[in-house]
């Protein structure tokens, strides 16, 4: 749910990138988590050396096809550019991960024996 919120609020403040409804956002968390989950750990691992040999920003432009692949997955989301995508999927790691800290899934609660 969180994910989708941060979908949401990015597509508020970033002009190029569109959500119809909170719905198709739900859905747009939905696929990037499947994505995420499935696909690119596989890209990730073909693509090693390239990665090693940027120093990782190629983890960048994966980060970039997990979005460029929800886009055309879910309708109703809409992203106007690969160079769009790379920022998309930035703010979206922020926001994310604020609101996570914020709602406290960030915390792991120490174990008291």
């Amino acid at each position: 749910m969180l994910s989708a919120v941060a979908v949401i609020l990015v597509t508020q403040f970033l002009p190029g990138v569109s959500v119809d409804n909170y719905r198709t956002a739900l859905l747009v968390a939905v696929a990037l988590a499947f994505l995420n989950a499935i696909v690119k750990p596989i890209l990730t691992f073909l693509t090693i050396p390239i990665t090693v040999l940027s120093l990782g920003l190629f983890l960048l432009v994966i980060n970039a096809l997990m979005i460029i692949i929800a886009e055309r997955l879910v309708p109703g989301f809409n992203v106007e550019g690969f160079g769009l995508a790379i920022v998309f999927s930035i703010i979206l790691s922020l926001v994310t991960w604020i609101l996570n800290t914020l709602f406290g899934l960030n915390n792991k609660e120490k174990e008291n024996d």
